[in-house]
């Protein structure tokens, strides 16, 4: 049993940022939707957007 959580461990580890994949996929989508509202749209998504590359970016 130890080493199936082990071996799931060191799986999460080396498939990359998989935690921020968790909180980024939702603020994409979010970014996404909202980019349909005409005026304020675009530069909501592009915050969006940016702020999730950075979220990205953090080496967990």
């Amino acid at each position: 049993m130890k080493n199936i959580i082990l071996f799931g461990l060191i799986a999460l580890y080396l498939s990359g940022c998989i935690f921020t994949k968790v909180v980024t996929v939702p603020m994409r989508v979010t970014g996404a939707v909202v980019s349909v509202i005409p005026v304020v749209g675009d530069g909501v998504n592009s915050v969006l957007g940016a702020s999730a590359d950075v979220i990205d970016a953090i080496p967990i």
